[in-house]
């Protein structure tokens, strides 16, 4: 089916597929009396990444910490939030890479109980929170696309839509000219052939191939 555009990872161009989450995930964890609330969510760049910590901030000011990672293709990072180094950021950090996800980001909160934990006991408790919350999070595997452009006449316009909704396809912006729309449309590589197949015999004109996404 016809899909609107995934921003996806902006400005790259990749040749693998990649899994992720399919959306916001939230678990909660009552370690020796102290409270840890993890909150993970996909992040396309890391600018999406941050803007995630600072809504968790915002939502809960009142927290003891607020520990995060995040990993978005070759770039990453973390904090401890006051706690100490190395017991709470890459713990999560090591659970993103652990459960073998890209365009991630983790947060977890938490709540002091007045328990101390110790060194060991903060980096099973974040890591472990950050893993169970990944864990059980709904994924999304995301395979790089061709992006076409395809230009029809004005009467073929509607046979292209129909072909369009035979493919898994995203469709990009149209462009109007005299003569009739151009449009970029973006398939699967092992699809390609198919669908320029399917172009030619429903009758519109060319499909340039511009480049790969994902």
């Amino acid at each position: 089916m016809a899909r609107p555009a995934d921003s996806g990872r902006a400005g790259a161009a990749l040749s693998a597929a990649f899994t992720t989450l399919n959306g916001p995930h939230r678990h909660d964890a009552l370690i020796e009396n102290s409270e840890f609330l993890a909150f993970a969510d996909r992040a396309g760049t890391p600018q999406d990444a941050l803007a995630h910590l600072a809504a968790v901030r915002a939502r809960y000011p009142d927290a003891t910490h607020h520990c995060w990672a995040y990993r978005v293709g070759p770039l990453y990072r973390f904090g401890d939030d006051g706690e100490p180094g190395g017991t709470a950021g890459a713990p999560i950090l090591r659970a993103i890479e652990g459960q073998g996800l890209d365009e991630v980001v983790v947060v977890v909160v938490r709540y002091y109980g007045g328990t101390k934990l110790g060194t060991g006991g903060l980096v099973r408790a974040y890591g472990g929170t950050a893993a169970e919350c990944l864990r059980t999070a709904p994924r999304l595997e995301v395979r790089p696309r061709c992006r076409l452009s395809v230009a029809v006449p004005f009467e073929h316009l509607s046979g292209l839509y129909h072909l369009l909704g035979t493919f898994d396809t995203v469709r990009g912006e149209e462009a109007y000219t005299a003569s009739g729309v151009t449009l970029e449309v973006e398939v699967y590589p092992e699809e390609a052939d198919a669908f320029a197949a399917a172009r030619r015999r429903c009758g519109t004109p060319r499909a340039d191939r511009h480049r790969w996404r994902a």
